[in-house]
């Protein structure tokens, strides 16, 4: 327990709470700018067990906020739950990690947050925060919303039972609004946001009930902005907190193909894991370049786009964002 006398000192905390920290479990979903600090911060608390979950390899643009990674892991081409966990393990070897190389979808949600007591929202997009809303009101579990963009941050703890979901809020993922990709983002709003969403976490986890933020706080760090709004009553019209339909968890046909946005990449799943070694062999003669690691391969064709294969089934088709040139890539050398 040395490791953690001075949050023990901490009163709110004491022994009691980091005793309760040490029995808890959390989700992070998205272990990019905003999951790498809520890891990082989860992990010396000493939360007793961490699940990772992202769908993504570690690149050159991430390092400039995204703070577990180094160059090594770019080299490599790591899964950044990997490299995550790499690192982590060096800090605190004492909490259980789980590293899970996955696109959170439909499918596997319910696997996803088996045995978890809080979820932390580290992802780029509300379709995923969507599913996860509906499926922790569904469930019962305190989700942490947060979101970074450009030098504005978002957060807000959601408990159900307590208090209004994230679809009281922000009611329609139909958006072109601003992307990383598109305005870019500074380091210190991630850290902030991130700390936001580290604090409500530790505060839901050892049970500082009276404490807790009832609001969504939002801010802008380079114009000096701040803005709470309050809680109100969850609406009765909501589909998750208050008519309980949970729309993202109706059973749906799910999209095989999408373009993720601002990254000239288009995503195909496919209906089950892929034998990356296999396909390697299968690739490397017809490709100007292969990278290979035990989680993905990475192929460079004449062509000039990229594929990216991904051990749990995904593609992505590197190098475009036009949907009929990205399925003919994927029709030529993976196959519809």
């Amino acid at each position: 327990m040395d490791r953690y006398s001075r949050q023990m000192l901490f009163q709110p905390i004491g022994e009691v709470g980091q005793k309760k920290l040490q029995q808890s479990a959390v989700c992070i979903i998205g272990m990019g700018a905003l999951g790498t600090v809520l890891a990082n911060h989860m992990v010396r608390a000493g939360v007793g067990f961490v699940r990772m979950v992202d769908r993504d390899y570690v690149e050159q643009s991430n390092l400039q906020r995204q703070m577990l990674y180094d160059e090594d892991d770019v080299k490599e081409s790591l899964p950044k739950v990997v490299a995550a966990e790499r690192k982590l393990r060096k800090v605190n070897s004492s909490v259980q990690l789980e590293a899970i190389v996955a696109d959170v979808s439909l499918h596997n949600i319910e696997e996803l947050l088996n045995g978890i007591d809080l979820v932390l929202d580290g992802t780029d997009n509300f379709q995923t925060r969507y599913l996860l809303n509906d499926a922790c009101w569904q469930r019962g579990i305190a989700f942490v919303y947060g979101g970074a963009v450009s030098s504005r941050g978002m957060s807000a703890l959601f408990v159900p039972g307590k208090t209004p979901c994230l679809r009281c809020f922000i009611q329609s993922a139909d958006s072109t609004g601003q992307t990383c990709d598109t305005v870019g983002v500074i380091a210190p709003v991630v850290d902030m946001v991130a700390s936001y969403q580290a604090v409500e976490a530790l505060k839901y986890l050892v049970g500082a009930v009276e404490q807790r933020r009832e609001s969504v706080v939002t801010f802008d760090i380079w114009y000096n902005q701040y803005y709470e709004l309050k809680f109100n009553k969850p609406r009765l019209d909501c589909p998750c907190c208050g008519t309980k339909q949970y729309p993202a968890l109706q059973e749906q046909e799910q999209d095989m193909m999408v373009t993720l946005c601002g990254r000239e990449t288009v995503q195909f799943t496919s209906r089950g894991p892929l034998d990356i070694q296999m396909w390697k062999e299968r690739l490397e003669g017809i490709a100007t370049a292969v990278r290979f690691n035990p989680y993905l391969l990475k192929v460079e064709l004449s062509e000039g786009e990229q594929l990216v294969l991904f051990a749990d089934g995904r593609v992505l088709v590197q190098g475009t964002e036009d949907l009929v040139r990205a399925r003919t890539i994927y029709a030529r050398y993976i196959g519809m």
